[in-house]
């Protein structure tokens, strides 16, 4: 058990008066929220400034334990793009991601950030590309799983720079990090958050961010876009699910809650510390979160098929 700062858990015991049927007096006890990635990543990092407390199976595939978890509104999924759309594509689940879980908030998304060892010879982005192409599968690149954001980003941008480069697979951003600061690998393609304490102390050298805008907390790194790789845009996505079959009034209840904690000005802050962009406040509803989930399902689990990746 970790303790955690009191953000989640602390507003909804204060909104316990409120709420109808199922959601009188909810919550009563700590609510669990399972983080699916290990300690040290973007999500553990975003879990940990939005929950009290964490309890999760660090390392393991924290989503099929909130299917099989009780649908009483104490066990949270936080989750990303990857572990809640991507993996449906990769991999043969024991349980449907569309419809065993229930949206409750899309959270944020944020841009990844292109980043090299310091050692590496090329100063910016143009150069990185340069060296690849000088230097075909020599390179390696660290991705937070097969099939993950940064993987397919990663291939999107050997077919648009005409580069190959190695993928080494490892379990979540946190360990990848780790052997780039060792210089056991080139670089990386990964959220933006992950790489702020390093960027910020010189230990690594950053390129350009796959968003359509610089970040606030990173002015002077270019966007790929900007950087001559032209409409080059990649994000990563955060969402929040509970078990299928949770009483829609503590869905609601849950969803009220976070739209009231994305709203406040401290955490808004810490987003933009972090780089991560909060959802419009009119695309923060369950039902805008189920459509959304849909929509990058169908069109990101077709060129995960194309590209033919295999899930170790």
């Amino acid at each position: 058990m970790r303790r955690l700062p009191t953000v989640m858990v602390a507003t909804l015991v204060g909104l316990a008066g409120t709420g109808m049927a199922a959601a009188q007096g909810y919550p009563t006890h700590a609510i669990t929220m399972i983080v699916p990635f290990p300690a040290g990543g973007a999500t553990d990092t975003l879990a940990r400034f939005l929950g009290e407390r964490m309890r999760g199976l660090l390392g393991q595939l924290g989503v099929g334990r909130a299917v099989r978890s009780a649908a009483d509104g104490y066990t949270l999924s936080i989750g990303t793009s990857t572990t809640h759309m991507l993996t449906g594509g990769l991999y043969a689940l024991q349980f449907d991601l569309l419809k065993d879980l229930e949206p409750v908030i899309q959270i944020g998304s944020e841009p990844l950030l292109i980043v090299g060892k310091k050692s590496l010879p090329a100063e910016d982005l143009k150069g990185l590309i340069g060296y690849l192409k000088a230097n075909p599968d020599k390179a390696s690149v660290g991705i937070a799983g097969v099939g993950a954001t940064g993987h397919l980003t990663g291939i999107s941008f050997q077919k648009e720079t005409g580069t190959r480069f190695q993928f080494v697979p490892y379990r979540g951003n946190a360990p990848a990090m780790q052997d780039l600061l060792a210089e056991q690998i080139d670089f990386m393609i990964e959220p933006s958050s992950n790489f702020k304490s390093l960027v910020g102390a010189g230990s690594v050298r950053p390129y350009a961010i796959t968003g359509r805008t610089r970040l606030p907390s990173s002015p002077d790194i270019p966007t790929a876009d900007e950087a001559g790789l032209r409409g080059f845009f990649a994000s990563l996505w955060y969402g929040l699910w509970v078990p299928k079959d949770t009483p829609k009034d503590i869905i609601a209840k849950l969803n009220a809650t976070m739209v009231q904690v994305l709203a406040d000005p401290m955490v808004r802050k810490r987003f933009d510390e972090l780089g991560i962009e909060i959802t419009p406040l009119a695309q923060q509803s369950p039902e805008a979160l189920r459509t959304f989930q849909k929509a990058e399902s169908e069109r990101w689990w077709p060129i995960i098929k194309a590209s033919s990746i295999k899930a170790e």
